[in-house]
């Protein structure tokens, strides 16, 4: 195999970190549910969710246009986003990400509702492999959440004021 060892991964790795840091620099807190701390009702959900400290990333935003929705409550403005992160930075930092953990975006918070991880370098998944490479050949990109806009009141996540 000439191509796509754990070294040309890395560099693209690199130069990936390098410009969502450097030149993109969209940054996001994510706030990874602590199922430990969180207590369920009789039906299996979590009324008073715990989350753990947040973690800033770099990512790439792709978000849609807000819409306004209309009920007996009265108006909600609703809106869809996704943001792609790097597979490695959510490795280094030891984050699994699952549908219910929270991400704050512009002072907005948005709920994971699906994930979607398919970009693989070079198409080769370093953990199927027919041919006997190993784990040194190929690996998962990126890892997108696909998330909706959900009240601050809802989270329950309070910001320390300085």
């Amino acid at each position: 195999m000439i191509f796509g060892s754990q070294n040309d991964f890395g560099l693209f790795t690199g130069i990936n970190r390098e410009l969502l840091s450097d030149v993109i620099e969209q940054e996001i807190l994510f706030y990874k549910m602590s199922l430990e701390q969180t207590t369920a009702n009789i039906y299996g959900e979590g009324m008073e969710k715990v989350f753990w400290s947040p973690i800033k990333y770099n990512c790439l935003i792709q978000r849609s246009d807000q819409r306004s929705t209309v009920d007996e409550l009265g108006v909600d403005i609703v809106r869809d986003i996704k943001f792609n992160l790097l597979r490695q930075d959510l490795l280094d930092t030891s984050v699994e990400p699952e549908i219910g953990d929270i991400i704050m975006w512009s002072e907005n918070y948005y709920e994971g509702d699906n994930i979607t991880e398919n970009q693989l370098f070079l198409g080769k998944d370093n953990a199927y492999s027919l041919t006997n490479y190993g784990s040194n050949f190929g690996a998962s990109v990126s890892l997108i959440l696909e998330c909706h806009l959900t009240r601050s009141s809802k989270v329950a996540i309070v910001k320390d004021r300085i």
